[in-house]
C-alpha cells in the first residue's frame, strides 16, 4: 500500500469515528411523545390534628396555590359544611415544610346561603387566572344530587358560575328516550381538577380539565387484576376526562373528552382512583395522581399525561365494548411513591408551589385524613424539573 492510500484509509477511519461519536444515542418513539420532566423528594410534613374558627381542620382532598399572594387554598371535603382553608407553607431544601392555617371561608349556593348538610361533596379546587376558584364536587346520586364544576368567589366562597357537564356524567339526567343507568358512581365523581394557562393577561381564554375519579356506570367493566401488564383497554378502568376552554364572553367549550385509562391494581387492592391532575406549561401535558389503598395501606403514583393523538370519546354510548379503534391519553410512570420508603396516607390534592431555596420549582401532594383519628394530613414536597 502506497503513501497516498494509508493516509485516505487513515482519514477515512478517522472520519468514522468522529461522526460516531457525534451521533446521538437512540431515543424511542415512546420518549420522544413526553417532556423530559424528573422529581426528587425533600420532605414531609405533618398538620397535626386541630381546630380552627370552630372547624375540624381536615379531609383535605385538593389544594392550589395563589403565585400572587404566596398562599395555599385547601379544600376541605366536608359534605356538611363545604369549605377551604387559606394556608401558608414555608419551603425549604434542608428542613421539613412548615404550615399554618390562615383563614377558613364557607361555600355559598346561589342565594348566598350555606350549603345544606350533604347538598355538596367538594373535591377538586384549582386558581383561575382572575382569582376565582373553581371547584368541582362529586355529587350524591343516592340523594339524587348530581355532580357540578363550578367558580366561586375566591374571598367569600360565593358561588359565581358553572362550567356546564355533558349529561352522560350526570345521574340524573336523561341522555336520550330509552334512557340507561349513567352518570358517576357514588363517592366516584368529578376529583381531579386543573387549569392551563397560556395567555398572557388575565382576561385571555384558559384551559380546564377535569374527570371522575373512576369509570361512568355506563362504562364500567368487569376487568382483570395483573400487576404486571401496561395499562390497556383490556384490563384497565377506563375514564373519561374533559377539556374546556373558557373564554371571557360566552359559554364555556368542551374542546375534547379523551379516554384515561386507570392503572391495573395488584390483588388486594380494594380501592384505586384518579385524585388529580395538573396542566404542565408546555400544552398538550399533565401529571396525574393515582391512588390505592388494600385496606392497610395506601399507595399512590405520579404520571406525565401527553393529550396529542387521543380520540374523542364524546359520541361514544359506552366504553365497555372494543376499543381497538380509540387512542387513550399516553402516559408515562414518573414516580411510584411507595419506594419513598415512607409511609403514605391518602393523598387526594396537587399543586404547583412557589420556588425552593435553590431556585428549582417545587411540587406539592396533601392527603386526605377523613377525618379519622388514625390517619394524618400528610404534605409531600417535591424538586421539579423540566429539561428544554
Amino acid at each position: 500500500m502506497d503513501q497516498k492510500s494509508l493516509f485516505s484509509l487513515i482519514l477515512a477511519a478517522v472520519v468514522a469515528i468522529a461522526l460516531s461519536a457525534c451521533t446521538p444515542s437512540q431515543i424511542s418513539a415512546r420518549e420522544r411523545l413526553f417532556l423530559d420532566v424528573s422529581l426528587e423528594f425533600v420532605g414531609e410534613a405533618q398538620l397535626p390534628k386541630m381546630e380552627y374558627k370552630g372547624t375540624r381542620v381536615g379531609g383535605l382532598s385538593g389544594i392550589t396555590y395563589d403565585r400572587d399572594r404566596n398562599i395555599f387554598y385547601a379544600l376541605s371535603d366536608d359534605r356538611d359544611n363545604a369549605r377551604f382553608y387559606t394556608l401558608n407553607l414555608t419551603l425549604s431544601s434542608e428542613e421539613s415544610p412548615r404550615i399554618e392555617v390562615k383563614n377558613v371561608t364557607f361555600l355559598k349556593d346561589e342565594r348566598g346561603n350555606s350549603y345544606a348538610q350533604g347538598a355538596i361533596d367538594p373535591e377538586g379546587i384549582a386558581l383561575t387566572p382572575r382569582g376565582t376558584l373553581l371547584i368541582s364536587s362529586e355529587g350524591v346520586p343516592s340523594r339524587k344530587i348530581d355532580p357540578f364544576v363550578a367558580e366561586f368567589d375566591r374571598q367569600t366562597g360565593q358561588y359565581l358560575t358553572e362550567i356546564p357537564l355533558p349529561a352522560r356524567f350526570l345521574p340524573n339526567q336523561p341522555i336520550r328516550k330509552e334512557d340507561i343507568p349513567h352518570g358517576v358512581q357514588e363517592n366516584l365523581g368529578f376529583e381531579a381538577l386543573a387549569i392551563g394557562i397560556s395567555g398572557l393577561i388575565p382576561e385571555d381564554p384558559y384551559r380546564v380539565f377535569t374527570a371522575p375519579e373512576f369509570a361512568l356506570v355506563q362504562d364500567n367493566i368487569d376487568h382483570n387484576i395483573d400487576h404486571n401488564i401496561e395499562p390497556n383497554p383490556e384490563v384497565s378502568p377506563r375514564i373519561r376526562l374533559l377539556h374546556y376552554v373558557i373564554n371571557p364572553i360566552g359559554s364555556p367549550l368542551l374542546i375534547s373528552e379523551n379516554l384515561y385509562l386507570l392503572d391495573p391494581t395488584s390483588e388486594g387492592v380494594i380501592a384505586n382512583g384518579l385524585t388529580e391532575i395538573l396542566a404542565l406549561d408546555r400544552e398538550g401535558f399533565l401529571l396525574s395522581l393515582e391512588r390505592t389503598f388494600d385496606g392497610i395501606e395506601a399507595g399512590a403514583k405520579l404520571f406525565q399525561i401527553a393529550t396529542g393523538g387521543a380520540t374523542d370519546t364524546s359520541r361514544i354510548a359506552t366504553l365497555k365494548g372494543d376499543l381497538s379503534t380509540v387512542t387513550p391519553l399516553r402516559k408515562q410512570l414518573l414516580l411510584d411513591l411507595q419506594d419513598l420508603g415512607i409511609v403514605l396516607d391518602n393523598l387526594e390534592g396537587m399543586t404547583f408551589a412557589g420556588r425552593l431555596p435553590d431556585g428549582s420549582p417545587s411540587l406539592i401532594l396533601v392527603s386526605d385524613d377523613n377525618f379519622n383519628e388514625r390517619q394524618v394530613t400528610q404534605f409531600l414536597v417535591f424538586r421539579f424539573q423540566e429539561k428544554p
